[in-house]
């Protein structure tokens, strides 16, 4: 059998500002769900990142007002590496996901927008809050929180299908 994906992958551009934010949310989202939902790997990446650059500092206090922290959190750019174990890639504007199909080979199936599983006519693109204040962060993160019951339920199904069914042992 092949080796299951497992990892869940936010994307943005530089990795500092809303894919941490993203992935924090939802490795703390998951710590309340059963196996093997509570093991996935969560990680980000950044279409257009440095390495090992901290989150941005309204990032980090976003976060800690809602009990997350992400304080250790070092960017890192999108590798090709990623696609082998990526259950899923959600992303936070179209533009993320154009960016990841041009720096992936090959251009990942399984790319999506955070906001894009709501079900309610809300925007689907959550804004770059980098250099504004502390409020259009809080924003930031209220607009991912809003988005972490749907993404659980997709990356559940999304687990669930790569898992070999009963009519596979014929």
């Amino acid at each position: 059998m092949a080796d299951l994906r497992n990892e869940v992958v936010f994307v943005c551009t530089a990795n500092t500002c809303r894919s941490p934010m993203a992935a924090g949310l939802f490795r703390h989202a998951l710590k309340a769900q059963p196996d093997p939902l509570n093991f996935l790997k969560v990680s980000s990446a950044g279409v257009s990142a440095f390495e090992r650059q901290p989150a941005n500092p309204n990032s980090i206090r976003a976060m800690s007002k809602v009990g997350v922290n992400i304080e250790d959190h070092r960017s890192q750019p999108l590798l090709p590496s990623m696609v082998d174990s990526a259950l899923a890639f959600f992303g936070m504007t179209e533009s993320h996901l154009a960016m990841l199909s041009l720096q992936l080979t090959p251009e990942p199936s399984n790319a999506f927008l955070m906001r894009e599983f709501i079900g309610e006519d809300a925007s689907i693109a959550i804004p770059d809050p980098f250099g504004m204040d502390l409020s259009a962060y809080e924003a930031c993160r209220d607009s991912m929180v809003e988005a972490i019951p749907s993404l659980i339920r997709v990356v559940e199904q999304l687990y669930a299908a790569q898992l070999p069914s009963s009519s596979d042992n014929k």
